[in-house]
């Protein structure tokens, strides 16, 4: 069951200069994320992607920027490097209370734009 759907879309040249500032980077990024931003061959680009689609989580989950503060949500590649999502902290506590189970995301880059989509799947009452 879908509980949430969100969307976020940003100009990859507007991530150039925060990614030069250290306490941007702590605040927004996981040391995971972190580490492998270090280690992008396109870093703009993919702190672009990432931005977008935790901002994207935060509109599927219905709860802000506030109810679910950006390091606490980690977009992290899979085993095939897909977007996966890893909430902590508030994020992972408001899921729960809205009765989900998983956050899905999908990014895409063009012209110069990152879009994500995300979408909170619950379970219906009773299953899991």
């Amino acid at each position: 069951m879908i509980l949430g759907i969100g969307t976020d879309m940003v100009r990859i040249a507007r991530l150039e200069r925060p990614l030069t500032r250290p306490h941007f980077m702590q605040r927004v990024f996981t040391p995971e994320e972190r580490e492998i931003l270090r280690c992008s061959a396109d870093p703009i680009q993919w702190a672009a992607g990432r931005w977008a689609a935790k901002e994207a989580v935060a509109k599927a989950m219905g709860c802000g920027l506030a109810g679910c503060p950006l390091e606490d949500v980690a977009i992290l590649p899979d085993a095939k490097g897909a977007p996966r999502v890893n909430l902590q902290g508030k994020a992972r506590a408001h899921l729960q209370r809205m009765g989900g189970v998983r956050v899905w995301v999908s990014i895409a880059h063009e012209a110069g734009m990152a879009l994500a989509v995300a979408v909170v799947e619950g379970c219906p009452d009773g299953e899991m």
